[in-house]
């Protein structure tokens, strides 16, 4: 299986439950800027405490997933992974903590293909913002070794240009601590004067 066909599968199963999520990190920068592969996918889901034991079963047949695991990241507001039996790719499942960043994600989601191939399924995806802003983050936390992180900010940015709110990245960058880092992108991007 493809990785966006693990993904898809984890995507259904949360459809399934009625829970909330949207699909981040390289996967959304790939669907919004340059595509490029990657060893695992991440989506962020509105899990609560009720959906453990459905969400463990419906994965289970095909996916190492840990229960435990799961709970814990709903309790504490952070991530689990599911790992497919067959092909060992992960999907890392984040969940947000109340009125944390990853809800914003989630609220602003948007219908997006997973490929430049026009028959490319599409997915809830977080929006163009939200993955930059979700990217400078990484980037902030990795360091400046972090090139790929870089790289997948300045491509969204390059290829969205003027349908980006310039405003809302501006805001949310002065929230999450990264606005230095949201200026040097736009000027490597080169709209510095947006």
């Amino acid at each position: 299986m493809t990785p966006t066909e693990v993904l898809l599968l984890v995507a259904s199963v949360l459809d399934s439950l009625g829970v909330a999520h949207a699909v981040v990190g390289s996967m959304a920068s790939s669907a919004w800027g340059f595509p490029r592969s990657t060893n695992d996918a991440d989506i962020v889901a509105e899990l609560a405490p009720p959906h453990v034991p459905a969400l463990v079963e419906a994965l289970t047949p095909q996916f190492y997933v840990d229960s435990e695991a799961v709970d814990r990241a709903i309790r504490t507001g952070r991530s689990f992974n599911a790992i497919h039996r067959h092909s060992a790719f992960k999907v890392d499942v984040f969940v947000p903590r109340p009125g944390g960043y990853g809800l914003q994600q989630i609220a602003r989601r948007r219908v997006a293909r997973l490929g430049p191939e026009p028959n490319a399924p599409e997915l809830a995806v977080t929006a163009p913002e939200d993955a930059i802003l979700g990217k400078l983050q990484w980037f902030a936390r990795a360091g400046p070794g972090s090139d790929r992180q870089w790289r997948d900010v300045v491509g969204i940015m390059s290829v969205q240009r003027e349908r980006l709110d310039v405003a809302y990245l501006r805001q949310w960058a002065v929230r999450l601590g990264v606005l230095p880092l949201l200026e040097r992108a736009l000027t490597d991007a080169g709209l510095a004067g947006l």
